[in-house]
């Protein structure tokens, strides 16, 4: 069954982390935006669904995302062959910034026996272009997460109308 036809053919029932879609989306629309959360992230968990399509990965994020009204930093935690065990949005800030802190991240990750991790937050000016702090944050998170064998694969900021790979930029 393709994406297209599993995101309407799936039965709809908003669980509380989806139900904190922006209020700028209309109902209906949420609801389309839950059901393709619902789908990607079934696929991603599927044994054979791994995420090394940087395009998926985008568009999940996008959804999961681009809404939110101030910045949010998540996490998408991976096993070894790069599939999804859990996405979580860990901080939340203001309009311009969301405070990090590596110990959080490092213990989220443990606790998921993280083998890999994806980086992202929102940039609600719609500007993605990454901040002196982003690329800061971004290069102590890869360095904390070494030394106990996580691979920092990514850090992708997003908007409503695009998206920013620090991999594909050379940042990583």
């Amino acid at each position: 069954m393709g994406l297209v036809s599993s995101v309407f053919n799936e039965e709809m029932t908003m669980s509380s982390s989806y139900s904190q879609l922006s209020c700028s989306l209309r109902s209906r629309d949420a609801k389309l935006v839950v059901r393709a959360l619902r789908c990607l992230e079934q696929r991603f968990r599927y044994p054979s669904e791994i995420l090394n399509n940087t395009q998926t990965v985008r568009a999940y994020l996008q959804l999961q995302l681009a809404e939110e009204r101030n910045e949010v930093f998540a996490v998408l935690f991976l096993d070894n062959q790069n599939r999804l065990l859990a996405f979580e949005k860990l901080f939340s800030g203001t309009i311009n910034e969301a405070v990090v802190y590596p110990r959080v991240v490092v213990q989220r990750a443990l606790e998921h026996n993280a083998a890999k991790v994806i980086f992202a937050h929102n940039h609600p000016s719609e500007n993605c272009e990454p901040s002196q702090g982003d690329k800061e944050i971004t290069r102590d998170l890869q360095r904390v997460l070494s030394i106990i064998n996580i691979t920092a694969i990514d850090h992708i900021i997003v908007s409503r109308k695009s998206t920013y790979s620090f991999a594909n930029h050379g940042l990583m």
